[in-house]
């Protein structure tokens, strides 16, 4: 599976089992709410800022969401 597509699903399971919709989560993120659902379907490459700051609201290890 691509990287980018395995990380986008693993956020976007951890998010929906946290009960964050993508607007919320995209605002703890500080990012602007369009880009989080093109990170969830794997379309962006992410840099490992996003990816880090993404891990710390979801309070999961980074390394959990590209398992």
């Amino acid at each position: 599976m691509d990287i980018n597509v395995l990380f986008g699903s693993n956020v976007r399971l951890k998010r929906i089992q946290l009960g964050l919709s993508q607007e919320r989560l995209a605002h703890m993120v500080g990012m602007d709410r369009t880009y989080l659902p093109s990170i969830e379907k794997g379309r962006r490459n992410v840099s490992l800022e996003i990816a880090s700051r993404i891990a710390q609201q979801l309070k999961v290890p980074l390394c959990d969401l590209i398992k």
